[in-house]
């Protein structure tokens, strides 16, 4: 194909990315646009910016060296960046391609002003928006201006800012190639940025202008506040006028200059509302052709409005798909779940198959849509009180958008819609034997899938799927099962409730559930302590242990002293635990027993930490505890008036929150390793297609939703640019912070604590589990990256039940995400961790190594100095 070193503005459109880039493909894209005006211009391509590259001298071993330079090195990154720019600089535009650029720029005018702007293949895309990385020069008059700009844009390519952030973004040098568009100058009046959607609440429906006098530069590098409009359905329905001292002009010979802003002037809206209400309009409509919503920088020239930019806004969290005009409110499955990272397609798919509830992907989360529960009165106090206890935050968000009166639709308690969610299933006796019945029952019927999925292969298998999961939802439904699990919860609200009344006493049912029998979570942590106990005293095996970063290391432990005794522990603890991992939810995520490496660094921190036979040490300890809090607690009931008959009553709860409250862990642990067999059947399809040459990988089947899984096994066929599209948007998700309430226009809500009752500087959450710790914070964002000593205190995103085995040799616990009943939360008050959780944003306020109080009994945490 005949290489094209210049193109116009109209002769470009989105699907030129690769020839212009970003800016230059979404430039010709809104000039296609009616009634939109682009000022015009031309566009020097990526073919010419290779042609450059070529002839700039050693640019290869510049790029080798770059490739291989430490991240974090930044002085390295500064000096090798500068030396690449030099280069490119340097080298001479060859003649027959300058000749055309200047030829392009006469029929522009050869003295116009223009803005010679970077336009790299890698800016302005849906998944990742480059704002600012490369560089735009505006005001250049004359051709030999013009060529010595274009080349600095080639060269800003490689600033330390775009060098870093393609680092950090896994984005490869060499597939980032800089095109330069050259535009006619404007010298707006007003200029600034529209935002066609709230950028702050996330709501489609609200645009944001931010408006200052002059060149928009003055507002993109913060010289001066803007004015902000907000718009709704046609109209202003919020505006903050800013004192605008400054102003960024155009200077006649070229160039810019910052200039005053005359004193009367500066108070003075920068555009009407009128001019605010017309620019949104043009802006909805430039929304509809990108198909998404837009930043947009524009400037007004004599009350009329040029777009000279529009770029996706990438910070929003989708919204799920419906297909309707309603109104519809949402609440985070992952924050129930304890999992708050993006899942791949056949993971999430799974979870929805295999839910109690229908569920609604965005943004690789899942989400419950709860608009017809809260819109009777019943149905919705009950989803309000059941989420207050859950976690607060969730039901502030709630009731935010229910104070509004008119989101949610109103229905009588006798329309149409689900029973009260929370209804109280009937009680059930107190008998530790209903527990035993239960998980006897879960081991039947997971026997009964191992036995009856070996055979099956091909459409077979999904078939056979399909059937497995409605059983999987009548083992979560089993009525008996959900009157254990909430004979348990109603047993801790009512002892925290009550003990608080009579006794004034918070959270005394912590204390009280300390080593309760058949926790399986709790039991997975203790176990691995007695792993350790196996490995401790065997020097070989701990050194080899240490330099483990191989999955195949169980069979090499034989080879030394007491290496059959370690990998038999490990395997043991494998055959019980071996299906669980952080991330559990999602089906695609390794599991222990795939990843093994994952449990060394706990093991070899127990190794250390603890003496021998601590697993039964704690848990007689918290036994003990927990006796001596229940004699306490009934005799000081006992002296109060009608003392006999409340210490009868909460010796009744007291006995059944030890009987059922271990149990509430178990549904999870059937849940995950029911899921581990369908994983196992699945990867061996796929290995089969992968064989068949279907697949390139047996893992780009975690890309498919399993009902798409299913057709690809059935057909043979497979839509590889689909799987390819599946892969960036879930490396893009990772970007995005799930809200715990979403709403169907898209504003994202994280609900508040509303206290008055915590030191000024705490960082407010959710008492979870009782006491109050000092020590050390160790921030830890992956569980195989953990380095704990005793005493130290977790600070983290979220803890599903994988990390339980964690929590033995810390002294406090502190989360972003968690509710009272969520699996940290219970861990945290059976192992008798002060814990606080919902904390927002505590992984960037805390630093790891910092001094922390966690206050686990009244909710919060205080950094100390």
């Amino acid at each position: 194909m005949t290489e094209q070193y210049v193109l116009d503005l109209q002769e470009v459109d989105e699907a030129r990315v690769a020839v212009v880039g970003g800016k230059g493909a979404h430039l010709g894209g809104l000039s296609r646009i009616e009634g939109i005006r682009v000022p015009g211009g031309f566009c020097v391509t990526t073919d010419a910016f290779r042609r450059v590259m070529a002839q700039a001298p050693s640019i290869d071993d510049l790029l080798d060296q770059l490739s291989r330079l430490d991240p974090d090195d930044g002085e390295a990154t500064r000096t090798l960046s500068a030396r690449i720019r030099r280069t490119i600089e340097e080298t001479a535009i060859p003649g027959d391609l300058a000749t055309e650029i200047t030829h392009a720029l006469a029929r522009l005018g050869e003295q116009t002003a223009c803005a010679v702007r970077s336009s790299a293949t890698a800016e302005d895309l849906p998944t990742a928006s480059f704002a600012g990385q490369q560089d735009t020069y505006l005001n250049i008059v004359g051709p030999t201006a013009i060529l010595q700009h274009i080349s600095r844009c080639w060269a800003s390519l490689f600033t330390e800012r775009a060098v870093t952030y393609r680092r950090r973004n896994g984005i490869d040098h060499r597939t980032v190639h800089m095109a330069v568009v050259v535009q006619q100058m404007v010298f707006p009046h007003a200029s600034g940025i529209l935002f066609t959607a709230d950028p702050v609440t996330g709501n489609r429906k609200v645009a944001t202008v931010d408006a200052g006098f002059g060149l928009g530069e003055a507002l993109v590098s913060g010289l001066v506040n803007p004015d902000v409009f907000k718009v709704r359905d046609g109209e202003v329905v919020a505006r903050t006028i800013a004192a605008k001292q400054r102003a960024v002009h155009a200077l006649p010979s070229g160039g810019t200059q910052e200039v005053a802003v005359d004193s009367q002037r500066q108070e003075q809206p920068a555009l009407t509302d009128a001019q605010a209400v017309r620019l949104v309009r043009l802006g909805r409509r430039i929304e509809a052709h990108f198909g998404r919503p837009q930043d947009i920088e524009w400037c007004l020239v004599d009350d009329d409005f040029r777009i000279v930019q529009s770029r996706p806004i990438t910070t929003l969290f989708p919204i799920p798909e419906r297909g309707d005009q309603e109104n519809h409110l949402y609440v985070s499955v992952g924050h129930q779940q304890m999992m708050t990272d993006p899942m791949k397609p056949l993971g999430f798919s799974m979870w929805q198959l295999t839910a109690m509830a229908p569920m609604h992907e965005a943004g690789g989360r899942l989400f419950v849509d709860v608009t017809r529960r809260l819109a009777s009165p019943a149905g919705r106090a009950a989803l309000l009180d059941l989420m207050g206890k859950g976690d607060p935050l969730v039901r502030d968000a709630l009731e935010t958008v229910l104070d509004r009166d008119d989101f949610v639709p109103s229905l009588p308690d006798t329309g149409p819609g689900r029973p009260p969610v929370g209804g109280a299933p009937d009680p059930i006796e107190t008998d530790p034997a209903i527990v035993n019945e239960l998980i006897e029952r879960s081991r039947t019927s997971i026997a009964a899938l191992e036995r009856d999925i070996r055979t099956k292969t091909g459409p077979a298998l999904f078939d056979f799927l399909l059937e497995a999961f409605e059983e999987h939802k009548r083992v979560l439904s089993d009525p008996l099962s959900m009157q254990a699990i909430m004979a348990g919860m109603e047993a801790t609200w009512w002892l925290n409730d009550k003990l608080q009344e009579w006794l004034g006493e918070k959270n005394a049912a912590d204390t009280l559930t300390l080593s309760a029998p058949d926790n399986v979570t709790s039991e997975m942590g203790l176990a691995l302590l007695d792993v350790a106990d196996v490995i401790r005293p065997h020097a070989e095996v701990v050194a080899f242990l240490e330099g483990v970063d191989d999955e195949g290391f169980l069979d090499e432990l034989a080879k030394f002293a007491g290496g059959t005794e370690a990998r038999d522990a490990i395997e043991g603890y494998l055959d019980r635990y071996g299906m669980r991992c952080v991330g559990e939810i999602d089906i695609t995520r390794p599991r222990w027993r795939e990843r093994p490496t994952t449990l060394v660094p706990v093991i070899l921190d127990n190794v250390r930490n603890f003496e021998p036979g601590a697993a039964q040490r704690r848990f007689e300890q918290g036994r003990q505890k927990a006796q001596q809090k229940e004699q306490d607690v009934l005799a000081r009931l006992r002296a109060l008036p009608e003392g006999e008959g409340k210490a009868d009553e909460a010796k009744r709860m007291i006995d059944r929150i030890r009987t059922f409250i271990g149990y509430r862990e178990y549904p999870k642990y059937v849940i995950i390793s029911r899921y581990f067999v369908y994983k196992q059947a699945l990867l061996a399809e796929a290995e089969r297609l992968v064989r068949a040459e279907v697949l390139p990988e047996q893992e780009d089947a975690f890309y498919l939703t399993f009902q798409e899984l299913h057709d690809v096994a059935r057909s043979h066929r497979v839509d590889h640019r689909l799987i390819q599209q599946r892969k960036d948007a879930f490396r893009s998700y990772h970007a995005l912070t799930p809200p715990r309430v979403l709403t169907s226009d898209g504003e994202a809500l994280t609900g508040a604590y509303r206290r008055d009752d915590v030191p000024d500087g705490a960082l407010v959450g959710l008492a979870v589990s009782a006491g109050t710790v000092e020590g050390r914070a160790r921030v830890v964002l992956d569980m195989a990256d953990a380095d704990l000593e005793a005493g130290d205190i977790l600070v983290t995103s979220f803890t599903d039940p994988s990390w339980s085995p964690l929590f033995v040799g810390i002294a406090g616990l502190v989360t972003e995400v968690g509710g009272l009943m969520t699996h940290g939360a219970v861990i945290a008050r059976e192992y008798g961790l002060p814990a606080v959780v919902g904390v927002e944003r505590a992984t960037r306020l805390i630093r790891d190594g910092q001094r922390i109080r966690v206050h686990g009994t009244d909710g919060y945490v205080e950094i100390l100095p």
